[in-house]
């Protein structure tokens, strides 16, 4: 039974929703789920599972109506809207926003994160990726086929898209993007140029993707070309040639202006924001109602700024979020004490595990540059400390799930050979083994106070990662009295997330935490390419991987066959030989599993989100990330 403070909140809400019912229409559901197929032979990875601050220009005091449609204390605070048309989040912004410039090298928007699954509020991609299904799903684009040689791909685009400004969203548009990225050299044209040629227009609303060919005449790399229709924001040629204009086509300038005055093609746009919230607005012009049936249910986003997880957790815990993506240590103790609160899976790990946040080494630093020094690091971390303490055991362990290149999914595991890696493998908290490593290599402390030495150089280190983040400032506090015991010293540093993102992406770290590519169109090899590929190293503003410029020929050789490989056996071979590298050379290593989003939810005022067996196949991304943007049309209020 729901405690009396629950029925209380309960109460406090139907009062502020009972005036509104009556005008409220019945919503629609979503239409039903069209996967876009592709050819038989353009074939996918198993595995169906799968950051940021300048000012940004505030709104003037929002009009909220009828005041009696809103809690008393919102009525006279800055950006506040009423709770019953407002959806809450938690997790995803931790500055002011900085930029609405998706070539911005270091945006902190909340709503611009376009990694696998590319979060589709305000500016959108032409397909969204389910990480359930491991599908890609339609949005500016209809559907989009190879032709037989894998070199060209044709996307068609939706005719009913258009821009917030009322105008046709064309193949022009998604032409111009390109040439704009490429004009401009941001990180977009980087991360893509060895592999996409031309993002051509031949008609309205058909758009050709031309490969980077090799010698012989093959595209260099067609996953890529997959990654990028579901992961790249298209933008409004009319507008961006707006901002050449305004910047002289300038290629800093273009990349730091922050586009207050953008136009986009997603349900929701800029509302107020500041250094203590940030609010979207629904865009009710929006065109995806000819591809949903109806328009997002909340009219809001609304995103506080919370100083750290800890309150961030505490507002979830009182019904003032009512999504949550950040992690929480007792969301199980939470379930069992309220009737609202709720994960995707009802049960440890409760969300889905596709990711490995990781602790990447500076190769280039005195002493890291050793692999006995980095892989006595990794043997010495408790493991099952982290999962315990630091996680909460909402992960399984590497016990459960023994370390490759792969993330927990059966779908990956299936793609590896285990037992050609078990002798690579290490167990936690194995302080001797890793002592006599280092003795081994001539690596020991020569002077008496505690601390190794490698060429006259103490082994002395800082472990950074954002401030706030629970889970990781532990685990890098367990993987600190780790190197104490083995002497080497490890200080922590949680810096801001912006000031961390910027020394982490410009390689001013000595041990950094980050995640892993998840599950997407292009993983587990994304993941790889991610951990190993030397075609990062000297990259700033880095987001794409290999932070620690870790440099192994055969690993390139191998990340360069497997788009090619569709022999399933070679691959996983190709794959196990990738990870008996990783595990003897260390260039980083994981210190959990994680879910790539968190997704526990609070329906004191909303309710309809997605839950694992709905039946719905909406993946359990924030109602915002890639297909998990269905979510918000499905929501209903509390009644």
């Amino acid at each position: 039974m729901m405690k009396a403070k629950k029925v209380l909140a309960m109460l406090l809400v139907l009062v502020l929703v009972v005036s509104c019912l009556a005008a409220c229409s019945k919503k629609e559901k979503p239409k039903e789920d069209t996967p876009v197929t592709t050819p038989s032979d353009d074939k996918e990875p198993e595995d169906d599972k799968t950051p940021d601050d300048t000012n940004g220009e505030d709104a003037n005091a929002p009009d909220d109506g009828d005041s009696e449609e809103k809690e008393p204390e919102e009525t006279n605070t800055a950006g506040s809207t009423p709770r019953n048309e407002t959806l809450y989040f938690n997790g995803q912004q931790w500055n002011a926003i900085n930029a609405w410039n998706p070539m911005h090298a270091n945006n902190n928007n909340w709503s611009i994160s376009n990694g696998a699954s590319a979060r589709v509020i305000i500016y959108e991609t032409m397909f969204i990726y389910n990480l359930l299904d491991g599908q890609l799903y339609p949005l500016l684009g209809t559907d989009y086929a190879w032709n037989d040689a894998r070199t060209e791909m044709t996307v068609h685009l939706n005719p009913a898209a258009h821009w917030s400004d009322g105008t046709p969203l064309t193949a022009d548009d998604v032409a111009y993007t390109w040439e704009t990225h490429k004009k401009y050299e941001s990180s977009t044209y980087n991360n893509n140029a060895p592999y996409i040629d031309a993002v051509e227009a031949t008609d309205a609303n058909t758009v050709v993707i031309k490969s980077v060919l090799q010698d012989d005449g093959t595209a260099v790399n067609p996953l890529m070309v997959d990654s990028f229709i579901a992961q790249t924001y298209i933008m409004q040629k009319a507008y961006v040639e707006k901002v050449e204009a305004r910047n002289n086509n300038d290629a800093t300038a273009m990349k730091e202006d922050t586009m207050e005055d953008f136009v986009a093609s997603g349900p929701y746009m800029k509302y107020y924001n500041d250094d203590q919230k940030v609010v979207f607005i629904r865009d009710d012009n929006y065109w995806g109602t000819a591809l949903w049936g109806n328009l997002p249910v909340p009219k809001y986003l609304a995103h506080n700024i919370f100083a750290d997880n800890p309150a961030g957790n505490q507002a979830f815990s009182n019904g003032e979020v009512d999504v949550s993506q950040q992690f929480n240590l007792n969301i199980a103790d939470m379930m069992a004490n309220s009737d609202t609160i709720s994960t995707y899976i009802d049960e440890a790990p409760y969300n889905i595990c596709v990711t490995m946040p990781t602790a990447w080494f500076n190769v280039e630093k005195p002493g890291l540059d050793r692999k006995e020094v980095r892989k006595a690091i990794a043997m010495a971390v408790d493991y099952d400390q982290i999962v315990s303490a630091a996680m909460g055991g909402q992960c399984p362990s590497f016990t459960q799930v023994p370390r490759s290149v792969m993330n927990p999914t059966e779908g990956e595991q299936a793609m590896v050979d285990q037992e050609a890696l078990k002798s690579y493998q290490w167990a936690g908290r194995d302080i001797e083994g890793a002592k006599k490593l280092l003795d081994d290599a001539g690596i020991v402390d020569t002077d008496g106070d505690g601390i190794r030495e490698v060429d006259g150089v103490k082994l002395s280190y800082q472990a950074s990662c954002p401030q706030g983040w629970d889970d990781w400032n532990a685990s890098l506090e367990i993987v600190a009295a780790a190197g104490k015991e083995i002497g080497i010293e490890i200080e922590t540093y949680f810096p801001e997330a912006s000031t961390y993102y910027d020394m982490f992406t410009n390689h001013d770290f000595e041990i950094a935490m980050w995640g892993t590519v998840g599950a997407g169109i292009t993983s587990p090899w994304a993941r790889v390419r991610g951990m190993m590929s030397s075609e990062f190293i000297g990259m700033m503003s880095n987001w794409n991987g290999n932070y620690g410029w870790y440099k192994n020929d055969r690993a390139d050789e191998l990340i360069q066959l497997i788009p090619f490989e569709t022999d399933q056996a070679k691959l996983k071979e190709y794959y196990t030989e990738l990870s008996q590298i990783y595990l003897d050379e260390v260039p980083s290593f994981s210190l959990m599993y994680r879910p790539e989003l968190f997704h526990n939810t609070n329906e004191t005022v909303w309710t309809g989100f997605p839950t694992q067996g709905d039946g719905r196949n909406i993946p359990p991304t924030d109602c915002t990330d890639g297909y998990g943007i269905a979510a918000l049309y499905y929501l209903e209020l509390v009644e």
